[in-house]
C-alpha cells in the first residue's frame, strides 16, 4: 500500500530533520582530524601518536553504535537523538579548550559518542518508509556524512582566524540550537513498531549479518579513514596549508556523501549486490592508483584517484544500508548498531596503520595495498552472494 500524501509529507519532514541531526553530530565527531597536522607540529607528536588521537573518536563511535541502536529500537529515535545532540554540543565545547595531548585524547574520547549517532537515525527513518523506498531514503539520511566536510573546512579556518576555543564555542552553539529544533519538530512514525527482538536473535542471523558488516567495514570505514586522514596525507605529500588540505578533504567528503543516495536509489532498482560489485571494484582500482602514487606523488593523479574513490565508497554505503531494514525488519536498530560498528572500526584501523607504516617505512604504500585486498575480496563476495531483497 502506498503512503498517503499526509504521511508522505511527514516522512519527508522527519527524514530532513534526521539528516540534519546526523550531520551536526558528525560535524562534532570530525573536529579533531582537520587540525591534527598543526597539533602534531605544535605538540611535537609522532605519526603514530597523531594517528591514535585521530582514531579514538572513530573506534568509540563504532562500539557505541551497538547499544545506541538497541536503545533506539526500544524507546525511539526522537528521544535518543535529543540526548545525542545536547551531548554533542558539550563535547564540541570541550574540544575548544583542549591544549595538551592528554586533554585532546580525552576530548576525542568524548567525541566518540557523537559518531554513534548514525545508528539512531537508520531505524528512525526506515520506519517512516515502505521497503521499496527505504534504499533512497536511507541514502539521503547518509548525506549527514557531510558534517565531516563542514568540520574539515571550518574548524581549521576558525582556529586560524580566532583560536581553537572559538571553534569549539561556535560548534557547540550551533549543535545545541539544532537540538532545540529537533526536540520541537521531530516525531516518531505512526506505523506500528516491529516486535522487539532480543539482541542475540540478531547475532543468530550469522553470515547475513557478518557479510553486511564486512561490506560496511570497507565502504564506510574507507570513507571515514580517507576523510579524517586526508588532511595529514596531503600535507605530508604536497606541503599544503592546513586550510587548503582541509578544503580538499571536504571535497572528498562531499562527493562520497552525494553518491550515497545514488547508491541507495540504484540498489532499489537494479539490486544492491550489483551496485556493490561496481563500488568495490572501483575502490580497488583507485587504491592501486594511490599505491602507484605513494612513492612519487603528483597532485593531479592523486586528486583523480581520491575523488573517484570517494564516489565509489559513497555508492557502496548507500547500497549496504538498502539491505539492512530488508534483511532485519524486526531489529533494524540492533543490526544497524552491529554493522555500523564494523564500519566505524574500518575507519579506526587504517589511520592507525598508516601512521605506523609511515613511521616504519617513511611512505604509505603498504596501507593502500591492504585496501586493494579488502575491496576486491568484498567485490568477489558481493558477486557470489544472492541479493537479500535488493
Amino acid at each position: 500500500m502506498s503512503q498517503s500524501s499526509a504521511e508522505s509529507g511527514a516522512a519527508t519532514r522527519n527524514l530532513i530533520l534526521a539528516t540534519l541531526a546526523f550531520g551536526v553530530c558528525f560535524s562534532a565527531w570530525g573536529m579533531l582530524a582537520p587540525i591534527a597536522p598543526d597539533l602534531q607540529d605544535e605538540l611535537g607528536l609522532s605519526n603514530t601518536e597523531t594517528s591514535i588521537m585521530i582514531s579514538i573518536p572513530v573506534v568509540l563511535g563504532s562500539l557505541l553504535r551497538i547499544p545506541l541502536g538497541l536503545l533506539t529500537d526500544r524507546i525511539g529515535g526522537r528521544i535518543v537523538f535529543t540526548g545525542m545532540l545536547f551531548y554533542s554540543a558539550g563535547a564540541a565545547l570541550l574540544v575548544g579548550f583542549a591544549e595538551s595531548y592528554a586533554a585532546l585524547l580525552g576530548a576525542g574520547f568524548l567525541l566518540g559518542t557523537t559518531g554513534a549517532s548514525f545508528a539512531v537515525g537508520i531505524p528512525f527513518v526506515a520506519r517512516w518508509y515502505e521497503p521499496q523506498r527505504q534504499g533512497f531514503a536511507l541514502g539521503v539520511y547518509g548525506v549527514g556524512n557531510i558534517g565531516t566536510a563542514v568540520a574539515a573546512f571550518s574548524v581549521p579556518a576558525i582556529r586560524e582566524a580566532a583560536g581553537q576555543w572559538v571553534a569549539g564555542l561556535v560548534f557547540a552553539a550551533v549543535i545545541a540550537a539544532y537540538g532545540l529544533i529537533w526536540m520541537s519538530l521531530a516525531r516518531e512514525s505512526p506505523r506500528e513498531k516491529p516486535p522487539k527482538v532480543h539482541y542475540m536473535e540478531t547475532l543468530k542471523a550469522g553470515w547475513k549479518l557478518w557479510r553486511l558488516s564486512l561490506f560496511y567495514f570497507v565502504t564506510f570505514g574507507g570513507f571515514v579513514a580517507m576523510a579524517i586522514y586526508l588532511p595529514k596525507l596531503l600535507k605530508d605529500w604536497f606541503d599544503l596549508s592546513l586550510t587548503d588540505a582541509g578544503l580538499r578533504a571536504a571535497g572528498f567528503t562531499v562527493i562520497a556523501t552525494v553518491a550515497r543516495p545514488l547508491g541507495g536509489w540504484l540498489a532499489d532498482r537494479i539490486g544492491a549486490s550489483k551496485v556493490l560489485v561496481i563500488a568495490f571494484g572501483g575502490v580497488g582500482v583507485d587504491a592501486i592508483g594511490l599505491t602507484w602514487q605513494a612513492t612519487d606523488p603528483s597532485i593531479v593523479p592523486v586528486t583523480i584517484f581520491c575523488l573517484t574513490m570517494a564516489f565509489f565508497l559513497g555508492l557502496g554505503n548507500g547500497a549496504v544500508f538498502k539491505l539492512v531494514p530488508v534483511t532485519f525488519p524486526h531489529s533494524t536498530g540492533a543490526a544497524t548498531g552491529i554493522i555500523g560498528a564494523a564500519g566505524g572500526l574500518g575507519g579506526f584501523f587504517p589511520p592507525l596503520l598508516m601512521g605506523v607504516v609511515k613511521d616504519a617505512t617513511d611512505e604509505f604504500t603498504m596501507g593502500f595495498l591492504f585496501l586493494v585486498a579488502f575491496a576486491w575480496l568484498c567485490a568477489g563476495l558481493a558477486q557470489s552472494t544472492a541479493d537479500d531483497g535488493g
